[in-house]
């Protein structure tokens, strides 16, 4: 046995290692890709390769593998934390086994199946007394259905998992959005697409407002759903707008909606790591719950950068069952994703909302940590772009050999 602080092992990207370094936590980097930028960040102390999280068993072996060799070598179980839906459903799914491993902080299975399906959160929420946004039925044509409802309305993909690689985010959402918002229900039920993939959606009352209206609460909650520590957030810009990632954020303070959040940890209850997506009614002033995420997230990052380490709290309360003393972040750093943000600018500028300079002018005035580069960690940045220009190299051949293959088909 070794008497070296116990490492982490991660399955999540390069905003999660920072987190955990900024913490002074050493961090093994468990995932499938070789090329993952978190692998070459100085706070990443150990590379481990596993199977895909789609490959079933095989993954979960090497996982158990890895769990072994670390409770032997540090005499107990360590932290496993992880920032993804599928990294999720896998730990989920095999709680039991990798419990024996690792330490584990997980909901109850009730709860953490209706946070991982919009559908069946939809059900849950109500059960719990939620404010969520009203369901709206497919079928029928009265009060709390689709094609009754005269207001705007929204449509949600019920399954978060594998959510960026499957046929309906491209075919229905284009790749980047994460919800389509209708002038109303009659106009939703008229598009074929959703009529087409209806039984895969979710459909709601849209909350109006924009991106300044999208706040989320974020937190640690020990095994009774009592919030340790948390923080709000809130997006300045999203890219597609209102409904898409996360382009530009910062935190905030807003005591509304930290009890709001509270209070829905409670109800749960909530255990471990959260985010919870909320949005205010502009003319109300009301907070409606639009999903929540039982995981880390690259809010983490920020809220580290600003005082408020989560990462830091769950290990904590996973190894001894310490609960921090109270913090307030600071609001002074905020979070860019500069590819993202470019094309927000693009989309807001195209209908007027804003100008180049006011654009330039928000990133100038303000202190930012990014996605991906970092000052202090550059090496996760260099490798990245290390890599897609290797591949555009390798495909550089390739395109003019089709080409070729092209102009000679032609010439004869």
């Amino acid at each position: 046995m070794t008497a070296d602080p116990l490492p982490v092992v991660l399955l999540g990207g390069i905003s999660l290692v920072r987190s955990l370094g900024l913490a002074g936590i050493r961090t093994i980097v468990a995932t499938a890709s070789p090329d993952e930028p978190a692998l070459a960040s100085r706070y990443c102390t150990e590379r481990y390769l596993i199977p895909r999280l789609d490959a079933g068993e095989r993954t979960v072996e090497a996982l158990v593998s890895l769990g072994d060799r670390l409770s032997v070598e540090y005499g107990r179980r360590v932290p496993l934390l992880y920032g993804s839906d599928d990294a999720l459903a896998v730990v989920g799914a095999n709680r039991e086994r990798l419990q024996r491993y690792f330490l584990l902080l997980l909901n109850d299975a009730e709860v953490a199946g209706a946070l991982i399906a919009k559908d069946r959160f939809q059900a849950f929420a109500a059960d719990r007394g939620l404010p969520v946004p009203r369901a709206l039925a497919w079928d029928g044509d009265g009060p709390g259905s689709l094609r009754g409802t005269a207001g705007p309305v929204v449509a949600k993909p019920s399954e978060k998992r594998d959510w960026h690689a499957s046929a309906l985010c491209r075919q229905l959402f284009h790749g980047d959005a994460k919800a389509l918002v209708f002038t109303s229900g009659a106009e939703a039920a008229a598009h074929p697409g959703i009529a087409q993939h209806h039984s895969q959606l979710t459909l709601q009352e849209y909350i109006p407002g924009g991106h300044s209206e999208l706040w989320s609460y974020h937190g640690f909650a020990d095994d009774n759903g009592d919030v340790l520590a948390g923080f709000c957030g809130r997006k300045i810009r999203t890219y597609p707008a209102v409904d898409g990632e996360s382009a530009f954020i910062e935190l905030a303070h807003d005591d509304g909606l930290e009890a709001a959040g509270r209070d829905v940890a409670r109800r749960c209850p909530l255990r471990g790591l959260f985010k919870m997506d909320f949005k205010r009614d502009a003319s109300s002033g009301r907070w409606y719950l639009l999903e929540v995420n039982a995981r880390c997230n690259l809010w983490n990052y920020l809220g580290a950068v600003n005082g408020v380490n989560l990462l830091r709290v769950a290990y904590d309360y996973l190894l001894e069952g310490a609960r921090p003393a109270p913090a307030r972040p600071r609001l002074d750093r905020r979070w860019l994703s500069f590819e993202l943000d470019a094309k927000a600018y693009r989309e807001m500028a195209a209908r007027g909302e804003i100008t180049f300079m006011e654009w330039i002018g928000s990133l100038a005035r303000s202190r930012n940590v990014y996605n991906l580069f970092s000052w202090s960690d550059p090496m996760p940045w260099l490798a990245f772009w290390t890599h897609r220009v290797m591949r555009q190299g390798r495909r550089g051949p390739a395109r003019i050999a089709s080409r070729l293959r092209q102009w000679r088909a032609t010439a004869s």
